[in-house]
């Protein structure tokens, strides 16, 4: 969000005040615990696929041009358990899956190769995100950039204005912290529990993602490498309504099991090396991601950007995007 305001408003004073920062590990700070990756999820025919077909082509750029930032270019091989037409990932408004071209076109998966159970899959060009480099890096650009990061709790929006009385704006990002905060209080936000694990990679590395689930909102399985030596993820799961922010290791263990039946490359479930395990509350919101604009206290302005549950990083850029767009067509009024 911060990036794309100073690309933007180059000579802006910006301020990040937050609770949860890059090397925080809280379950309510989920981007810690991200795959992290970019696979489709908006089925709109609208402003959730351009978010999404904005992210992509960032993280294109980004992978291409600063590799440091812990971006990288990986196929993904996905299959679900049901016909394609039963499983909710077509746009309705057009019958299509909205994203094949952006992607380069996909490679169907011949029956002869699906996973025992799943009916159809597909492979295509994605990225992969390793978080415990992205994060830091986006911390560490946007210090570069001249933007200040302040360790903050805020309990009502208001604040904001109060402790930065020099603002002329305030971009709402709280996630499901949104739920709680005063001035906001959004009831259609809730969590989406997921928990992962993180594993040491087998020798040979595994160099593509993979994804099964019975429908669109059903419970996955994922196998995302965090490059080839960065270790790999393995979940999941979206509990919607779940606040509990404790490991199950009894469901870790189906994890595994899932897991290697979907990637058998990874090899048995008892010989996986754990790093650790993880649990996240997405920030859901029924209706989808808030972003839109309200005046604040006079001439002021309070820009939501947040409930992107699962999607928050293959959406982020276009969100960003969208939110200062609200600034922009805000000051013109």
């Amino acid at each position: 969000m911060s990036l794309e305001l100073r690309a933007r408003h180059p000579s802006a004073e910006i301020i990040v005040a937050a609770r949860f920062l890059p090397g925080d590990s809280s379950p309510e700070y989920a981007s810690a615990w991200g795959g992290a990756n970019w696979f489709p999820a908006a089925r709109d025919n609208g402003a959730q696929e351009d978010w999404e077909a904005i992210t992509y082509r960032k993280l294109g750029e980004l992978s291409s041009t600063r590799p440091e930032c812990g971006i990288m270019p990986m196929g993904i091989r996905w299959y679900y358990d049901a016909p394609i037409d039963e499983v909710g990932i077509k746009t309705p408004a057009t019958g299509r899956l909205w994203f094949e071209e952006l992607v380069g076109g996909l490679t169907k998966i011949e029956e002869k190769d699906l996973p025992s159970g799943t009916v159809f899959g597909f492979e295509m060009a994605s990225f992969v995100i390793d978080v415990q480099k992205y994060l830091p890096w986006l911390q560490t650009e946007a210090t570069r950039l001249g933007i200040e990061i302040h360790r903050r709790i805020f309990t009502h929006v208001g604040d904001a204005f109060r402790l930065y009385p020099q603002a002329k704006a305030v971009f709402n990002c709280t996630g499901i912290g949104a739920l709680t905060l005063g001035g906001v209080e959004d009831r259609k936000i809730f969590p989406a529990r997921g928990q992962i694990l993180l594993v040491e990679g087998p020798e040979e590395p595994i160099r593509k993602m993979a994804f099964r689930a019975p429908r669109r909102d059903g419970e996955a399985t994922h196998v995302f490498p965090r490059g080839e030596r960065g270790g790999i993820i393995l979940g999941g799961c979206r509990q919607k309504h779940n606040w509990d922010g404790e490991v199950d290791l009894e469901f870790a263990e189906v994890i595994k099991k899932r897991c290697c039946a979907l990637v058998p490359e990874l090899g048995a479930p008892e010989s996986l090396k754990v790093v650790k395990h993880g649990v996240g509350l997405r920030p859901g919101r029924e209706g989808g991601a808030r972003v839109e604009v309200e005046p604040f206290e006079g001439n002021r302005l309070l820009i939501h950007n947040y409930g992107a549950g699962g999607t928050g990083f293959q959406a982020s850029w276009g969100l960003a995007r969208y939110a200062v767009d609200l600034l922009r067509l805000q000051a013109r009024i």
